[in-house]
């Protein structure tokens, strides 16, 4: 039980809190009344604040739209002053541009296409808002007097400075400089810089507004008319310089060109290497036309000047297309680009095509040396088909097929001359007075392994026409190598074997023909001598050219069967000696006893022998004389060998001989010394001794 003090202590302080509590309370009651005073005041200014920004709110809005109507009325008013102005300048546009209409767009085209600009506006308001006024018929008018004037001014400006490009120019163009690592490109220009902005600029809008292609017919006949000028140009000067002095006016890549040309050897095009050898082998090959002989002059210009015309016309049409895709719409380009190099091209393949001909009526002359005009020119066309190509990119099927068509034609006319060549060689006729009196080399030789030679120099091209005409199955090589009947298709390998069988069948038709020859010699040693120069010749040809090489590939001992056939006419021409040497050997010399007389009988014996020897080895001396072996290696080789069996001989016999007492006149039939006949030998096939 809870003591009585305690309980009123708590009392007491549970009163005292409870009195804190009411204090509190009635603070807070305080203070709830003045904040509803405050929140009423406010109210009540909020409210009058609203009812007056109403008020004024109800002013303000009439005069905001007031306003707003007004100043849109103002806008409409200015719109329709400026489209009246705008309509009414359609109206004064014919009147306006006339002049400038007039005198055309030289020297201000920019002005110029504005006024036709202005022009086509007016054509087009008033085909939209009044198609049967006068005025459409006027501007109208005006239009197409103004896109005519522009016509005729793109036409103008591309005849104006269009112009051949100089022949300096193009040679610096296709020209390889060996003293450059870094060959420099020569940029051709083929219209000012300014002019060509502005045709661009007539084209554009003839494509965009004047709807006609005219132009572009226009272009592709005058660019056509320059291109084919240029080349014709360049061929021009080639036989000009090329006549006048042997050289072409080409100045140096690196170097500035001066007013006055330095004069310097010509540079040739890329991927050529046609030498002096085709003219040196067709002149060898036509000296017994002696009235040929400036026309092979002539021909190798031409050779020249159209390897260089090729290498040209690439390079110029390249360029063309190059101008033509900054001006012709490039839906249109591939079209005027064909149809821009067709004159060019077809005067190009029309004298390929001449260069046939003359060929094949110089192959039915059997005049061979023609071939040698093709040689040149197909290497450089092959070579450069894959830039005819590229560059034909896009062309019709006709232009493109053009260049195979002439390589394919060129391959057969040559692949035939090489035929019938090695058939002329087999078949040129034994005439006595074709056969060369001392022995030494035939012309039909000579010719022969020049035009073998000049094989070597073509190899590949001379491969790829055999290969083309399937030349393969003459010569009993088989074609596996080949994929297609292209001639593209051939393997090198298959093509040098070819070339080499061929080689081996001329050298062959050419050795029965030299056998058949050498019979018409009555005399047998004078015959070997023949063979053996000929034989000889031949080898050291081969060995010289390195067409040896290109033997081996089907015979592989043609080196070693040529020297057997020259060692063997060697000894058939020793042979002509043992009538001599017969007289020094011991056949019918009668056997004697020292101090023994002879007599009569054996005494003429020892004299016929002597005369027999002195009588044959003048006679030989006399006639051998003057044969010739054109080769001294082998010339001295035939006297030592010749010298040193005679004179053993005869010295042997002298020593036989010298006891013996066969006559009052030794010195009659002892008539030479040894020395004195290796003397006479030693002057064996020189006719200056």
């Amino acid at each position: 039980m809870i003591p009585t003090e305690d309980a009123s202590a708590r009392k007491r302080e549970i009163e005292e809190k409870l009195k804190q509590e009411q204090e509190t309370l009635s603070f807070i009651r305080e203070n709830l009344e003045k904040s509803d005073q405050l929140t009423k005041g406010m109210v009540s200014i909020l409210s009058s604040f609203e009812s007056r920004l109403m008020q004024l709110e109800n002013s303000i809005i009439p005069v905001h739209k007031q306003t707003e109507n007004l100043q849109r009325l103002q806008e409409n008013v200015d719109k329709t002053l400026s489209c009246m102005d705008h309509v009414i300048s359609y109206y004064h546009v014919a009147k306006d541009t006339d002049r400038i209409i007039r005198e055309g767009p030289t020297g201000r085209l920019d002005e110029y296409l504005s006024c036709i600009a202005k022009i086509q506006k007016a054509v087009e308001y008033f085909q939209d808002n009044n198609p049967d006024s006068p005025e459409l018929n006027t501007v109208k008018a005006r239009f197409d007097k103004g896109k005519e004037l522009l016509e005729a001014e793109f036409r103008s400006l591309l005849t104006r400075y269009s112009k051949p490009v100089p022949p300096i120019l193009i040679l610096d163009a296709i020209s390889v400089d060996e003293e450059l690592d870094v060959q420099e490109e020569v940029v051709l220009e083929h219209l000012p810089e300014a002019v060509l902005q502005d045709i661009i600029c007539i084209a554009g809008w003839l494509v965009e507004y004047g709807r006609n292609q005219d132009f572009m017919n226009v272009y592709f006949q005058i660019r056509s008319n320059q291109l084919d000028r240029s080349i014709k140009g360049l061929k021009d000067h080639f036989r000009k310089n090329s006549t006048s002095s042997g050289v072409l006016y080409s100045p140096a890549v690196q170097t500035k060109r001066k007013d006055t040309p330095t004069k310097k050897a010509p540079k040739r095009p890329a991927g050529y290497d046609h030498d002096l050898r085709v003219k040196h082998l067709s002149d060898a090959l036509n000296e017994k036309h002696g009235a040929l002989a400036g026309k092979d002059d002539v021909l190798d210009i031409e050779i020249d000047s159209y390897i260089h015309c090729i290498s040209a016309f690439v390079k110029l049409a390249q360029s063309e297309y190059s101008l033509l895709t900054e001006i012709i719409p490039e839906h249109h380009q591939k079209k005027t680009f064909d149809s821009l190099i067709q004159e060019a091209l077809d005067n190009l393949m029309l004298e390929g095509d001449n260069i046939v001909s003359a060929a094949r009526r110089a192959i039915l002359r059997h005049d061979y040396s023609a071939v040698l005009t093709i040689f040149p020119i197909l290497r450089h066309l092959k070579m450069n088909k894959s830039d005819f190509d590229a560059t034909l990119q896009g062309t019709a099927a006709s232009t493109k097929n053009k260049l195979p068509a002439l390589i394919t034609s060129m391959e057969t006319i040559g692949a035939k001359a090489l035929e019938e060549f090695a058939d002329s060689i087999k078949n040129d006729p034994d005439k006595e007075y074709n056969m060369p009196k001392d022995g030494t080399v035939h012309e039909l030789t000579s010719n022969a392994i020049l035009f073998l030679q000049q094989l070597l120099d073509f190899h590949e091209t001379a491969g790829a026409m055999l290969a083309s005409q399937v030349l393969g199955d003459t010569y009993n090589i088989p074609l596996d190598p080949r994929e297609s009947s292209s001639a593209s298709s051939f393997t090198s390998d298959f093509s040098k074997k070819l070339l080499s069988t061929y080689i081996c069948k001329v050298l062959g038709n050419l050795q029965l023909n030299l056998l058949s020859k050498s019979k018409v010699y009555e005399d047998p040693a004078l015959s070997a001598i023949f063979l053996h120069n000929n034989y000889n010749y031949i080898l050291k040809s081969l060995e010289k050219s390195e067409l040896i090489q290109l033997v081996t590939v089907t015979q592989k001992r043609a080196e070693s069967s040529y020297r057997e056939l020259i060692q063997q006419q060697i000894q058939d021409y020793q042979r002509s000696w043992v009538k001599v040497t017969d007289h020094l050997t011991d056949r019918n010399i009668p056997v004697f006893q020292p101090g023994t007389k002879l007599k009569d009988r054996e005494r003429q014996v020892i004299k016929d022998k002597f005369k027999g020897f002195n009588d044959g080895l003048e006679e030989l001396c006399k006639i051998q004389k003057g044969w010739a072996i054109p080769d001294k290696e082998q010339r001295d080789f035939i006297r030592q060998s010749q010298k040193k069996e005679v004179s053993e001989a005869y010295r042997t016999f002298l020593q036989r001989c010298a006891n013996i007492s066969f006559t009052k006149n030794p010195e009659k039939y002892h008539k030479y010394r040894p020395e004195e006949v290796e003397e006479m030998i030693e002057r064996l096939f020189d006719t200056s001794a």
